[in-house]
C-alpha cells in the first residue's frame, strides 16, 4: 500500500514540480506550504531546517526525508511510478529523456540563477568579457526551441517527467528574473500545451492558490510575493 508522502512546499519555488508529479501519478500526499520571507524572499527557518540541503523541495515518506528535485523524482518514479512518465532504455528517445531530465537542474537552472543574482546585485559590467551565464542560458533555450520544433514534448511525442522538471524555470522562475520568449515560438506553444494539463492546473492551484501560471511569451515585472 502506498504511504502518504508529505510534500514540504515553498510557495513560488521548484517544489511545485513535486506536487505536479504526484498529481500526474495519482499518488496520495499531504501538502505543507510555507511562504517566502521578506526582504530576501528566502525560505523560513523551519523550512531550511528540514534537511541539510536547506533548499526546496523536501519530501517525507515514512522515515525518509529527501531533498533535491532530481533525487525526489527518481525516488518517487522508481518506488511508486510503475513505469509511468519515464522512457525505458530501449525507447528511441531515451537519451532525450535522460538529457532533459538532468539538463534542467544541471545547466539551465544554474545559468538562470547566475543571471538572477546579477540582476539583483545591479552591478555594472566592468569589462568586455562575455556573460557566461547568459550565453549558457541562451544556448539551452535555443536547443529547447529546436527540440520542440521536432516533437510535442521535450523527450519526444510522449509527455514525461522531464517535462515536469523543465517547466519551472520557463514559468514561475521568470517572476524572479524576467525574460521573454519573443524569439522562441515553439517554447511558447509548448507552454500553452503543457499548461492545459489537468494535473498541472490542480497542482498549481493547490500549491499556490490564486496564482496564475506564467504560460505566455512576455514576463511581468518582477513580482514574487
Amino acid at each position: 500500500m502506498t504511504s502518504k508522502i508529505i510534500i514540504h512546499h515553498l510557495r513560488r519555488s521548484q517544489s511545485e514540480r513535486v506536487i505536479w508529479l504526484c498529481e500526474e501519478l495519482g499518488l496520495p500526499y499531504e501538502l505543507k506550504s510555507y511562504n517566502r520571507q521578506p526582504p530576501f524572499l528566502l525560505a523560513p527557518k523551519e523550512y531550511r531546517q528540514l534537511h541539510p540541503a536547506g533548499t526546496a523541495p523536501v519530501i517525507e515518506d515514512g522515515p525518509v526525508i529527501l531533498a533535491e528535485s532530481n533525487a525526489i523524482f527518481e525516488y518517487i518514479l522508481s518506488k511508486y511510478g510503475n513505469g509511468r512518465l519515464v522512457l525505458q532504455p530501449n525507447h528511441p528517445n531515451y537519451a532525450d529523456y535522460i538529457f532533459w531530465l538532468h539538463h534542467t537542474n544541471g545547466s539551465l537552472v544554474p545559468a538562470f540563477m547566475g543571471i538572477m543574482m546579477g540582476q539583483y546585485s545591479k552591478k555594472p559590467q566592468k569589462d568586455s568579457r562575455p556573460n557566461i551565464n547568459q550565453e549558457r542560458f541562451d544556448r539551452s533555450l535555443s536547443a529547447l526551441e529546436k527540440q520542440l520544433g521536432r516533437f510535442s514534448y521535450v523527450a519526444g511525442n510522449q509527455f514525461t517527467a522531464a517535462d515536469i522538471m523543465l517547466l519551472f524555470p520557463l514559468t514561475t522562475g521568470r517572476l524572479f528574473a524576467p525574460y521573454n520568449f519573443d524569439v522562441y515560438p515553439n517554447i511558447v506553444s509548448y507552454l500553452q500545451r503543457v499548461g492545459r494539463r489537468d494535473a498541472y492546473l490542480r497542482a498549481m492551484e493547490k500549491g499556490d492558490p490564486g496564482f496564475e501560471p506564467l504560460l505566455v511569451a512576455n514576463s511581468p515585472q518582477r513580482s514574487v510575493l
